[in-house]
């Protein structure tokens, strides 16, 4: 006789559970760590190309902006205002897009609901309004030009940062990996020992550092090319998702004690 015990998304134990009897492609949690993963892969390309052609500011890492604005205000020398307001205004309109489209995902105990999948299509929307902007420019944008692809990317990021925060992952947000960094050390430092964690927040710190790598060499080499990287991720996430997840529930049979 079993009875059905309803775990958290973040609790190792559940998912190692599952996926002990299947491949890893019919394993959820491992599904969903590749999905997280491939989306962190985007957000490096988005930033790298931000960075190095959009006027040295982020589209997703909202910390460096911030401290921007503030070397600004103090009257040291920095990227654009403008660009940087941008950025942070858009990522912030983003956010609050993102928290509406799935205002409902905590009430639910499924791999990955319906509504993410909806909001990281809004992200791709915007990803691809950015690469047409972009490409109307020649790969070489300036003056609104820069701030019209900021804000499109910022705008992405900050829906993509509240739709995967949404699936309650423990030190998973895809757009920022310092929260990552620092629980993956602490861990290892004795906070916790959770199994199978530590691969985990390594593959995101890692899709980050990638993305970051393939963004700047099709900078360098493909300009023209380079922000169909994050469209065609985030596309294939969603289409991944919806394939391999679509609603399954975090339900775990276990056996009576």
């Amino acid at each position: 006789m079993t009875t059905t015990t309803r775990r958290s998304a973040s609790e190792t134990t559940a998912e190692t559970q599952q996926g002990s009897a299947h491949g890893w492609w019919r394993a959820p949690h491992a599904v969903r760590q590749v999905l997280l993963a491939v989306l962190t892969l985007a957000t490096g390309a988005v930033d790298a190309l931000s960075w190095l052609m959009l006027g040295k500011v982020f589209s997703a890492f909202m910390t460096g902006n911030l401290v921007f604005l503030g070397l600004l205000a103090g009257g040291a020398q920095g990227p654009d205002t403008t660009h940087v307001a941008v950025a942070i205004a858009a990522f912030a309109v983003g956010a609050a897009i993102g928290g509406r489209v799935t205002a409902s995902v905590r009430n639910q105990e499924q791999w990955w609901p319906l509504q993410v999948s909806v909001a990281l299509g809004c992200t791709a929307v915007l990803e691809a309004g950015a690469l047409g902007v972009w490409a109307t420019s020649d790969a070489h944008p300036s003056g609104t030009t820069v701030a019209a692809i900021v804000g499109l990317f910022a705008m992405s990021m900050g829906i993509q940062t509240v739709a995967i925060a949404s699936l309650g992952v423990r030190g998973i947000f895809t757009t920022a990996a310092t929260a990552t960094l620092a629980i993956l050390m602490g861990d290892t430092a004795g906070w916790a020992h959770v199994k199978g964690e530590a691969p985990r927040l390594i593959s995101i710190v890692v899709a980050l550092v990638a993305g970051a790598a393939i963004g700047g060499l099709l900078v360098e080499q493909a300009p023209l090319w380079a922000p169909l990287v994050p469209v065609c991720l985030t596309l294939l996430v969603v289409a991944g998702a919806e394939l391999l997840l679509g609603d399954r529930s975090l339900s775990v049979e276990l056996p009576e004690s």
